[in-house]
């Protein structure tokens, strides 16, 4: 009874202390999520520079609509380490196809329609983008259209979002790894910031001393010990493992506190 106790405790005690677990691994759940379309790519050799761009950035799904030479060595030139995003990619007849699964579809485009869509920047997109991924959302797509014009009315049909890279009025042309290393970089940024890497927000408490997470750590192994959660004389890698836990968690002084708190109060319990 007591280890089905403590069995239950540790799952809502590992819940508390990891809040930023999903945060933590955003950046691979886009590099599982997200993939870049590119439709209808005349120059292989662009094909071969997007992949290096998205590498570069931690994107590693391709696919390819309607490639005009694909398989072609002057991709994999282009794409010098970067030749298994091609060896991956997935080849479609047409974007609908392509886009069918997908959650979220964001299409870039140089210039306004007739009728209007749901436009955002770059860096919006990738915090769409990055939202939805810690989310734990799934099949993301980002796409790209033909060096010459782009993509048609039709493919941005399929999009919910439209991209618009503000570039200058006097030479507004990209190359077409010009702009998926864009989209790339800002979701490779948005992804940092949204794991904690930039902009920490003031904590509202002082972390806990090193003492302190001694004590935190010392009163977690006598609970353990109590209810016989192991054996005492071949702890195996339990402790050290418990130890990494605690010191990874970041916990703050009031936490740690309460965090004792709860396990005197199981002590008590055990001894009723």
């Amino acid at each position: 009874k007591n280890k089905v106790f403590l069995h239950r405790f540790l799952n809502r005690f590992s819940d508390l202390l990891n809040t930023n677990f999903r945060e933590e691994l955003v950046l691979k759940k886009i590099e599982e999520s997200v993939r870049f379309v590119l439709v209808g790519t005349t120059h292989p050799g662009n094909i071969g520079a997007s992949a290096r761009a998205m590498k570069n950035m931690g994107i590693r799904k391709m696919e390819l609509v309607s490639p005009k030479d694909f398989p072609n060595e002057k991709a994999f030139y282009r794409a010098k380490s970067a030749s298994d995003i091609l060896e991956e990619a997935t080849i479609y007849p047409d974007l609908g196809t392509s886009v069918s699964e997908a959650k979220l579809v964001i299409g870039t485009s140089a210039r306004n329609r007739k009728v209007p869509w749901p436009k955002v920047s770059p860096k919006e997109a990738a915090q769409e983008i990055v939202k939805l991924c810690s989310q734990g959302e799934e099949n993301i797509a980002v796409v790209f259209g033909r060096e010459d014009r782009g993509l048609t009315n039709k493919e941005l049909g399929f999009c919910n979002l439209h991209v618009h890279i503000p570039a200058t009025d006097e030479y507004a042309s990209l190359n077409l790894s010009q702009a998926v290393q864009i989209l790339a970089y800002e979701i490779r940024l948005c992804g940092l910031k949204f794991q904690g890497s930039y902009e920490r927000q003031e904590w509202d408490v002082p972390l806990a001393k090193n003492a302190e997470i001694e004590r935190l750590i010392s009163h977690f192994d006598e609970v353990m010990q109590e209810v016989g959660f192991y054996e005492v004389d071949n702890p195996r890698q339990l402790l050290t493992r418990t130890r990494r836990f605690f010191r990874r968690s970041k916990i703050d002084h009031l936490e740690a506190n309460i965090f004792r708190g709860i396990f005197a109060a199981i002590q008590k319990k055990l001894k009723k």
